[in-house]
């Protein structure tokens, strides 16, 4: 897998995705930017219904039932996605960008042996392998993702939920993709084999050297992860900041509801531990607020806020989505 590193793997310009209901379009995605360059890992943090899992189908060409692309360009190796045949996009899912899902004993078929799946993504995709070269692809990768090659003639539900999502880890970067979307492929493990999974990751990355989409609810896990994250509510990335600049430091400038995910992270090593949640819920994306469209439980918000959706700013190494910050709003972060 040789890429231009000036190049960029993954660019999303200007992305709108809705859901087609009897009441009319639900935006889940509104006007996505977001690029990603060879070796990067970038986090999609945000709460549920934010949007994330709709952004990863749809940059997946996944998109299922009534989620219909409204706008916009996915490009994968400088490639748009959605002006692909159905062979060629066969073709080039797996070769060129795959993806992790949530649940490995879903995405699994149960009845399937470990080899016979991984054979079958290797064969199906290059024609031109013999199974004896499939095989041993299939034990290299066992070997990669520190799995005893005895376990390809088991089924799925014969291994650990930490083995199995393992698997679903080799067989997404079995041909050798560039790109590599991770789907919240910790959420169903605790917290040690989450650890382990992601050691794993952060192992075969650098030694592979594909770019991660990483999506998770898990701001902490995110941020350790990746160099880059990107903020999502209500369908928009309301931030994009450098990981290391994720603390609640004075210094640190942050969207309002970036802060608040992070004051909602406890301290485990404090002698009280206190978690400060974010007031209210996610908005229904059928109705949403007038303006932007977290001012309703946002401490800072002004009247400005009510009315005018903010656009992106840099302020210092981040693009912040917020009036606070364009000079439109006169309060200030404390």
């Amino acid at each position: 897998m040789v890429t231009d590193p000036n190049n960029p793997v993954l660019q999303i310009e200007d992305l709108s995705v809705a859901y087609v209901t009897n009441d009319g379009f639900v935006n889940a995605v509104n006007d996505i930017n977001l690029t990603l360059y060879p070796g990067e890992i970038v986090g999609l943090v945000g709460e549920s219904g934010s949007g994330k899992s709709t952004m990863a189908n749809a940059i997946m060409r996944l998109l299922k039932g009534d989620a219909i692309v409204t706008k916009g360009r996915v490009k994968i190796l400088g490639r748009d996605v959605y002006e692909m045949s159905e062979k060629q996009l066969r073709q080039f899912r797996w070769s060129k960008m795959s993806m992790v899902f949530q649940s490995a004993m879903s995405a699994l078929n149960p009845v399937m042996t470990v080899e016979t799946q991984i054979l079958d993504t290797l064969t199906s995709h290059d024609k031109s392998m013999t199974k004896a070269q499939a095989l041993e692809r299939a034990k290299e990768l066992m070997n990669l993702v520190r799995i005893d090659t005895k376990h390809l003639k088991s089924y799925p539900h014969e291994l650990s939920g930490g083995m199995r999502q393992r698997v679903v880890i080799a067989i997404a970067i079995a041909l050798n993709p560039s790109f590599v979307i991770m789907d919240e492929p910790t959420t169903a493990l605790d917290v040690v084999v989450q650890r382990s999974i992601l050691n794993e990751i952060r192992r075969i990355q650098e030694k592979v050297g594909f770019a991660i989409l990483f999506v998770s609810h898990d701001f902490s896990l995110v941020a350790e992860l990746a160099s880059r994250v990107a903020i999502m509510y209500a369908g928009r990335v309301v931030e994009m900041t450098p990981s290391n600049t994720l603390s609640l430091m004075a210094s640190e400038k942050h969207h309002p509801y970036t802060i608040g995910l992070l004051e909602a992270i406890p301290e485990l090593t404090a002698d009280e531990v206190i978690i400060t949640g974010i007031p209210g819920n996610p908005p229904n994306l059928r109705t949403l607020p007038s303006g932007c469209a977290f001012h309703p439980r946002c401490p800072f918000a002004e009247e400005i806020c009510t009315k005018e959706r903010p656009v992106a700013v840099t302020v210092g190494p981040s693009d912040i989505e917020c009036h606070l910050y364009s000079g439109k709003g006169m309060k200030q972060h404390v």
